[in-house]
């Protein structure tokens, strides 16, 4: 089996790590690969058959899908991939030619393999890049493919608001995918505890991606901007046995951080408090770690704001921090320039993709 699995751009080595993590507790031989014919924010893994014992003994076959969609924490989407081509030049290709050419592709692909007549599909399309078809030419060529190959079986059932099985159409530059989607309409990184919304809130998947960067090893763990909370609620779903502690300055947001962890069973594991970090000294002798989302971008009114609350930060931080911390921005210079200019030191640096945007990532000392 082929699973494309779908993650934020920039983490692709996270989740392989990831993904291998948790295939080799199953004792199956896999292949795990990273941005497959060369897509960003894609991982390939190949799998052989699974099985586990059930209450009576049985031996049954262990879905690998579900098994990824249930415990990953860096994934957005488990793909059961179909088939997977590289069109040279269809980003130039005119509508009509592009289309054909996927639409001859997909029409030679056994897809009902995948799916039975007596079920109902749909097609969910993706594309990115530069094209001159639609994501809506894609999904209506595409499932007019697989409509007549499956004719040829029955009579194929086209449900387009709750059907049984998702094919997943990706167009991506020159890179063509097609799979089943057994994640389903919600991506993976849409937690179910979240009740509160901050209006900058990171994913789920990019949080734990600061997580594994940061590498907290049970020491007191902070997040001076912690808005929402998905940062210190991440990290107290995984079990963190160390004090996790959300700072955030606006009392409307601490409560909805609160709110988030009451949803998620980890409201006591976390310490919620109300203050600026631009003071941190005043509350802390010390933490251990710290891994934050601050103000950046549209997220603040005044952009010229930033170079001096980024230089206030740090230069709290400076009198606390005992390990590491982590921290995005697309403000680069103003965050070097904090950085350095308060004595860390940058141990890694990637960009990662969050929002439409290209976010600057930075692990300090």
């Amino acid at each position: 089996m082929r699973l494309l699995l779908t993650t934020p751009q920039g983490i692709e080595d996270l989740a392989r790590a990831e993904v291998e993590n948790l295939l080799s507790k199953l004792g199956v031989p896999f292949r795990v690969e990273e941005k497959p014919l060369g897509v960003e924010g894609r991982v390939l893994a190949e799998v052989g058959e699974a099985f586990y014992r059930d209450e009576k003994g049985r031996e049954r076959e262990l879905s690998v899908a579900t098994y990824l969609n249930e415990r990953s924490r860096l994934l957005h989407r488990v793909i059961v991939e179909v088939a997977g081509e590289r069109f040279e030049g269809i980003c130039e290709d005119e509508p009509e030619k592009a289309l054909s050419r996927i639409e001859g592709f997909v029409a030679s692909l056994p897809v009902e393999r995948f799916v039975k007549v007596s079920e109902s599909f749909a097609v969910r399309p993706f594309r990115k890049g530069e094209h001159r078809i639609t994501s809506v030419d894609i999904a209506k060529t595409v499932g007019k493919a697989i409509f007549e190959r499956l004719e040829r079986f029955g009579k194929p059932k086209v449900n387009l608001d709750h059907p049984s099985v998702i094919f997943r159409a990706e167009l991506v530059g020159e890179s063509f995918f097609l799979g089943i989607d057994t994640t389903g309409d919600s991506s993976l990184h849409r937690r179910p505890w979240r009740v509160y919304d901050h209006p900058a809130h990171l994913k789920a998947s990019i949080a734990n991606a600061l997580i594994e960067l940061v590498k907290p090893d049970g020491g007191s763990f902070i997040d001076p901007f912690c808005g929402s909370g998905t940062i210190p609620i991440e990290l107290a779903l995984r079990g963190y046995p160390g004090r996790i502690i959300c700072l955030e300055k606006y009392r409307k947001h601490l409560l909805g951080a609160e709110m988030n962890a009451l949803a998620s069973g980890v409201h006591d594991r976390i310490e919620f408090l109300l203050g600026d970090a631009t003071r941190l000294g005043e509350y802390f002798d010390s933490v251990d770690f710290a891994a934050g989302n601050p103000p950046y971008g549209l997220k603040i009114g005044r952009k010229d704001m930033i170079p001096e609350l980024y230089m206030g930060f740090f230069g709290e931080l400076a009198k606390v921090l005992e390990k590491r911390g982590v921290f995005i921005t697309t403000e680069k210079k103003a965050m070097e320039e904090a950085i350095e200019e308060n004595g860390f030191k940058i141990l890694h640096h990637r960009l990662i993709g969050h929002g439409g945007l290209m976010v600057h990532t930075y692990v300090i000392e």
